[in-house]
């Protein structure tokens, strides 16, 4: 909610308005060039982590990334 609270408020003084679509965590292993999506936010729920996962890949195209549902 912090970060997302933040970036709001930077963005509406930009003019523009957002809105979360839910949450998760992001395990990054730089070293093994991994990233891993999973888990959901208490406050705003689970977010969709696929689309997440695929925004990634476009960002990263040598690291191995992965999702799950589970964990917290």
């Amino acid at each position: 909610a912090d970060i997302y609270d933040k970036t709001a408020s930077e963005l509406k003084k930009q003019g523009y308005d957002c809105e979360c679509l839910g949450g998760g965590r992001i395990s990054h292993q730089s070293e093994k060039k991994k990233i891993h999506v999973y888990g959901y936010s208490v406050g705003f729920g689970r977010a969709n982590h696929s689309v997440t996962t695929e925004k990634l890949k476009a960002k990263y195209p040598d690291y191995e990334i992965t999702w799950a549902d589970e964990g917290y």
